[in-house]
């Protein structure tokens, strides 16, 4: 396992553990409202300072892109890219879906990744060229062969609900012909979960690195296939995702194809 690996597993673990403490005080959390539908808690910001703690320690000079603090910069050409809890909404509701994501960038692209769901202890893992790992074992993506009884994980556009109309007619197209859409509210472990099979396929508007940085790698070294919405490079530019088996993923850019004109 690289070393890098190793030190976002321990900062991972880490800040679940934080996460995990704070359910037995959900009445006494501070919560701070970013935008709307958009929140933040003291859990998050706790448990990024401590994931940050353990970089730093390690690797003094690496860059940090964390979304409660924002950029840090770094003398070295790493990045890493943190979401300290994917899924405050859900964490806040006490339902029980949510993560801790973070992934490393090297001059820009992607090198490692590591997701981590605190309750039920699972740890998704992946390094550039070595494949994709959950609690330490090898995982591949599912062999679904279409929509035909796929099972597909999206995201609604709840914070800018300006691609809401567009994204409605995307959802009745995608569930005409699988076996049915699961919207969970942690886009870190819906993109983990297609690594690991569990999902056939995934679409999301609007997103941002944090969310689907250590996702988009896993399911790339899981077998899997990302792109924009329109079946390009710019995800982290445009914030759209599709991610899927290779199957899967052709059938869902042929099947958005008519609406992605209507999206920038």
């Amino acid at each position: 396992m690289h070393p890098i690996i190793n030190i976002a597993t321990r900062a991972a673990r880490q800040a679940g553990d934080i996460i995990m403490r704070a359910t037995d005080r959900m009445d006494k959390i501070t919560i701070q409202n970013k935008s709307e539908n958009d929140y933040v808690s003291e859990v998050d910001q706790m448990a990024e300072q401590e994931i940050i703690r353990a970089i730093r320690k390690a690797y003094p000079d690496h860059a940090i892109l964390a979304e409660e603090s924002g950029q840090r910069e770094g003398n070295s050409d790493f990045e890493w890219i943190i979401d300290p809890l994917d899924g405050t909404t859900n964490f806040l509701h006490e339902f029980p879906q949510y993560s801790v994501s973070i992934a490393v960038r090297q001059k820009g692209r992607l090198e490692h990744a590591v997701v981590f769901d605190p309750l039920k202890d699972e740890i998704f893992s992946a390094s550039r060229g070595d494949g994709a790992q959950l609690n330490g074992r090898r995982i591949r993506v599912s062999k679904a062969k279409g929509l035909e009884g796929a099972l597909l994980g999206t995201g609604f556009p709840f914070k800018d609900q300006r691609y809401l109309d567009v994204y409605l007619q995307m959802l009745k197209t995608m569930i005409e012909p699988s076996a049915g859409i699961r919207r969970a509210g942690s886009a870190a472990l819906d993109l983990a979960y297609v690594a690991a099979g569990r999902l056939d396929g995934f679409w999301e508007l609007d997103l941002k690195p944090w969310d689907m940085a250590a996702g988009l790698l896993l399911i790339q070294e899981a077998g899997g296939m990302v792109s924009d919405i329109k079946g390009g490079h710019n995800i982290f530019e445009t914030g759209h995702v599709i991610a899927g088996n290779p199957k899967v993923f052709k059938a869902m850019i042929k099947a958005l194809h008519p609406y992605t004109n209507k999206i920038d």
